[in-house]
């Protein structure tokens, strides 16, 4: 397992409440959609980041994490895992303090890459299971 309980909680409930989404888009079938949503129910600021970027849950959508023009907190990964890695290198790049990679998303050495980053990275699970566990 790829991030244990106290890792879980502590990205979910201390290192921040801005998440950038990497791929959310507005399309409402896709899990990314519905897990933004129940992020934003628990108080989390969600940032869309799409090829498109699109307005998603009233929040402006930016093309890559690099353009956005603020601080984030978390990177929450949704795309395939032959492309979550550059994601995660992107994270670190950004600054972010946790990498998430969503249920069957896996890669091992971005895994080891942004742990010996000092980022908190928690991988193959899903914050929205997750939160509201935490009670």
């Amino acid at each position: 397992m790829y991030g244990d309980e106290a890792t879980v909680r502590k990205i979910l409930t201390e290192l921040g409440d801005t998440w950038a989404v990497v791929g959310l888009s507005s399309n409402r079938q896709r899990a990314a959609y519905g897990v933004a949503e129940v992020l934003r129910r628990f108080g989390k600021h969600v940032v869309p980041v799409h090829p498109k970027a699109e307005t998603v849950h009233g929040e402006q959508g930016y093309a890559s994490l690099a353009d956005i023009p603020f601080e984030v907190d978390v990177v929450d990964v949704f795309v395939n895992s032959e492309l979550a890695g550059a994601v995660a290198d992107e994270a670190v790049a950004k600054g972010a303090a946790a990498v998430w990679f969503q249920l069957g998303v896996i890669d091992e050495d971005a895994y080891e890459r942004t742990r010996a980053a000092g980022l908190e990275m928690v991988m193959d699970r899903c914050p929205a299971i997750e939160i509201p566990r935490l009670g």
